[in-house]
């Protein structure tokens, strides 16, 4: 069964950093692409970014561009999204995806 278990939200300050962390399991980890999704309360998905299976090609959304760094380690079926100098706009439910599975999501709020 293939599990998604995201972690590393919580509540900061405009301008602050976090790290959110993925850690896969159930399946091939290393053969998948990945990719971070965001839910603001009351929208749609958005896709934030995205890194092929060998961590190259790492895409991101306008909206995040220099400010976040996807990044992956397959050793430890892991991926990562670095996240800096965040707004209020990020204030979202941040989601990592593999193909066809979503995780269970991590609260990121952004606020004074």
């Amino acid at each position: 069964e293939v599990h998604l278990v995201e972690s590393g939200g919580g509540l900061v300050q405009p301008g602050a950093s976090l790290r959110l962390s993925c850690a896969g399991s159930g399946f091939t980890f290393g053969v998948y692409d990945m990719a971070w999704v965001r839910q603001a309360p009351g929208e749609g998905p958005e896709w934030v970014s995205s890194i092929n299976s060998d961590g190259g090609s790492p895409n991101y959304a306008d909206s995040v561009k220099g400010r976040f760094t996807i990044s992956r380690d397959s050793a430890k079926n892991t991926v990562y999204l670095q996240m800096n100098s965040l707004k209020p706009e990020d204030t979202a439910v941040y989601y990592c995806a593999a193909p066809g599975y979503w995780g269970q999501g991590t609260q990121v709020t952004v606020s004074s």
